[in-house]
């Protein structure tokens, strides 16, 4: 068995033909991140740069996405670690993964855990969701993305409420913001995620994966890179059956 296929130890990994859903297990630590669950998080991703599929990310419905970085491994990192980048070299790997990843929030999703939320590229949530970062009270940083994700995702104000003045973001509230999808029950939240993710993938896969590289390319990659992922999706054979099907769908009696 490869090390990809190892049973993790901190996840529930399900593989589905068309995406991958991700649950965070470590119950009795409020699914603290902790450096097994960063090597195991990798190992999901070096999978889906392989074999790209959507990603589904949760906590589950307990009321706890994720509750920060462990801690007690916290305490002991130095400066070499921080200059490492250890949370924030996973989350921005997850950021790059080749389809779209969706999170799905359930009570608190705290320092690491907030950040981890932050950078896919989806959320939704369930009115118990609270996203704060509470790192200066701990004599630290929000160091993994958040001081530059937060300003592109609600703006500089709004991200200064939450990383300088503690401001915590409930579900509704961060609905409000754009931060989230939509809000919805716990006991359905699960459900409208894969819903969203079935909306997603009557899509093109292709189409998907050079749309996600045109959004998230620096502003000086336009228009040059959406003149040319353009050109590639109209040289695609997918592209041909999809619109030869909607044509001719238009031309039945009746069609719509």
């Amino acid at each position: 068995m490869t090390a990809a296929a190892r049973t993790p130890d901190t996840l529930r990994v399900e593989r589905r033909e068309d995406r991958t859903v991700v649950a965070l297990a470590r119950p009795a630590e409020r699914n603290a991140i902790d450096a097994t669950m960063v090597a195991e998080l990798h190992a999901v991703c070096a999978e889906l740069e392989h074999e790209p599929r959507v990603l589904v990310l949760t906590g589950g419905t307990d009321g706890v996405f994720a509750g920060g970085a462990d801690i007690a491994q916290l305490r002991e990192r130095r400066r070499d670690d921080a200059l490492a980048g250890i949370n924030l070299q996973l989350f921005e790997r997850i950021r790059r993964l080749p389809m779209p990843t969706v999170a799905a929030v359930d009570g608190h999703a705290l320092g690491g855990g907030a950040e981890l939320a932050y950078a896919c590229d989806l959320r939704l949530a369930t009115p118990r969701a609270r996203f704060g970062q509470p790192e200066p009270r701990l004599g630290i940083l929000a160091g993994a993305g958040a001081a530059y994700r937060l300003v592109r995702l609600l703006g500089e104000s709004v991200a200064k409420q939450v990383l300088l003045a503690g401001s915590v973001l409930d579900g509704e509230r961060a609905h409000e913001l754009g931060l989230v999808l939509e809000v919805t029950p716990p006991e359905d939240l699960l459900a409208r995620t894969h819903e969203v993710v079935d909306q997603m993938l009557r899509g093109s896969a292709i189409a998907l994966r050079l749309t996600k590289l045109a959004v998230d390319a620096p502003e000086a990659a336009h228009p040059q890179l959406d003149l040319v992922a353009q050109a590639v999706l109209f040289e695609d054979e997918e592209k041909f059956a999809r619109m030869d099907a909607f044509l001719h769908r238009g031309s039945r009696p009746g069609g719509r």
